[in-house]
């Protein structure tokens, strides 16, 4: 693996969502915000973001257009595959955070997905990574994070995040995204979605159980106390690769050589 220094894992790879008053989300969860609150605040948070150099130091779009090229094509086989509910009602942009030492991706509402250069350098092949994105991709199709919003943040905030101009709140948003933390069963339901994601693709399907057989490998890997709040990494691998058997995938493809030269479009990792 490129790079030096212990890297944090931040397996949350948060993606939050909310749908309309007194409906009920994809995952089964109660929601009060409609699909265009969840674009508006997740547009709101995404200008944040952009806003925060020192904090987000995302990656030029055209300077570094080959890397994206590569990223949204990824992304595109996800969406094409039928299987993502909300295909066209996100927006699913993506932008690369360029620190090597962070091993992490984030989603915002509406489907804003942001990835860190310690993970695109920490993966193996693409099929990991296509399997963590697309498990992020499920946390956001699915629409998990109300209640962890709403806890950490109460209704009224998040509500006037979407109607209002509140900088400091968003910049904290943003920030803390991270720290959310999902339910064991909505891991292994996005688990699960991801595999059903990558089903329809080329890629091998168990990519995600793949990236989480390597985090237990890697001894310079410093796994945070917030990653024995979810599935035991060794169900979640075993679970993953039942879901593969059981919806038969045919996919095999890591494409290992073409990720190696996408690593080459990146800067050099430090």
């Amino acid at each position: 693996m490129q790079g030096s220094g212990r890297l944090t894992v931040v397996f949350t790879i948060v993606c939050f969502g909310i749908i309309s008053i007194s409906g009920c989300s994809e995952g089964g969860g109660v929601n009060i915000f409609s699909l265009e609150d969840d674009r508006a605040l997740g547009a709101k948070i995404a200008a944040s973001i952009a806003s925060d150099p020192a904090q987000f130091p995302v990656l030029d779009s055209v300077q570094y257009h080959q890397a994206y090229a590569h990223l949204y094509a990824l992304r595109d086989s996800i969406l094409q595959t039928g299987s993502v509910v909300h295909a066209t009602d996100f927006n699913w942009e993506i932008a690369i955070i360029h620190q090597d030492t962070i091993v992490n991706a984030f989603c915002t509402p509406g489907g804003y997905i942001y990835v860190y250069t310690g993970l695109l350098q920490f993966v193996d092949n693409e099929a990991q990574l296509a399997g963590v994105l697309a498990h992020e991709m499920a946390h956001a199709d699915l629409r998990h994070s109300t209640d962890q919003l709403t806890k950490a943040y109460g209704i009224s905030l998040l509500l006037n995040l979407i109607v209002g101009e509140n900088g400091s709140a968003l910049a904290e948003v943003a920030a803390n995204l991270t720290q959310l933390a999902f339910s064991r069963s909505d891991e292994s339901q996005a688990d699960a979605f991801a595999v059903q994601y990558l089903c329809g693709t080329t890629y091998d399907a168990s990519g995600a159980a793949g990236f989480f057989e390597k985090v237990q490998q890697d001894d310079s890997t410093q796994i945070p106390a917030f990653f024995s709040t979810h599935p035991n990494p060794d169900d979640r691998v075993a679970e993953i690769k039942e879901e593969v058997a059981q919806l038969q995938c045919t996919g095999t493809q890591t494409y290992q050589d073409s990720y190696r030269r996408f690593l080459s479009t990146l800067p050099e990792a430090k």
